[in-house]
């Protein structure tokens, strides 16, 4: 089964917020999203479903030459395209994978300290994949690691996916919280919302 990327507000044609290509990047201020996530010199991020990459080239230059981003998409042309241009801004802390979020993440346990996957659920069944996919960034992600989830507000709106394929945070919670994370934090995004969690401690 092919992923197909629904547009979300930044990406359609009648957008208020016309974006650049298929991310929701540029519909947010960039620092509120960076703030949140609250990168360190020296961390490393995932970044699922990457896109056109926006979300990586940014972590990377806040991780520093210390750190580490991995990219993963489905899309051969999109990681292409990433790689190219994180060579072309001498990011060297960069590394892309064509990776199905539906199949085993390519990393090993636990080296992750934040994962970031931004408007990518809603195209997924989640009663099909949701309980693997979460089991799987729990792998990967350290003792306390965190994870960011961004999603398109369940509500009707003129541009983006239809309203049957959108998520509350309440549906995504049901499936993050049985795969051994707690909930911290959610911010408002005004067409958007991002919900934070964290390993929980006891997570084996």
């Amino acid at each position: 089964m092919k992923i197909c990327r629904m547009q979300c507000p930044s990406e359609g044609q009648n957008s208020p917020h016309k974006g650049r290509g298929g991310s929701s990047f540029w519909m947010h201020d960039p620092e509120l999203i960076f703030n949140e996530l609250d990168l360190k010199i020296g961390d490393v991020f995932l970044d699922i479903g990457c896109g056109p990459g926006d979300y990586s080239i940014h972590a990377a230059e806040k991780v520093g030459e210390a750190g580490l981003v991995y990219a993963t998409d489905i899309n051969k042309e999109l990681i292409g395209n990433l790689t190219k241009k994180a060579e072309g801004a001498c990011l060297k802390n960069i590394r892309t994978f064509v990776n199905d979020v539906r199949e085993q993440l390519p990393f090993d346990d636990k080296i992750i300290d934040i994962c970031l996957i931004s408007t990518v659920l809603h195209t997924l069944d989640l009663e099909e994949v949701g309980e693997k996919l979460f089991s799987e960034i729990g792998r990967v992600l350290k003792s306390e690691g965190r994870l960011f989830i961004i999603e398109c507000k369940k509500e009707e709106m003129k541009f983006g996916p239809p309203l049957s394929m959108r998520i509350s945070p309440d549906e995504i919670e049901g499936y993050v919280c049985t795969s051994g994370f707690e909930k911290i934090d959610f911010v408002d995004l005004e067409y958007n919302y991002m919900i934070k969690y964290v390993v929980k401690e006891n997570k084996s």
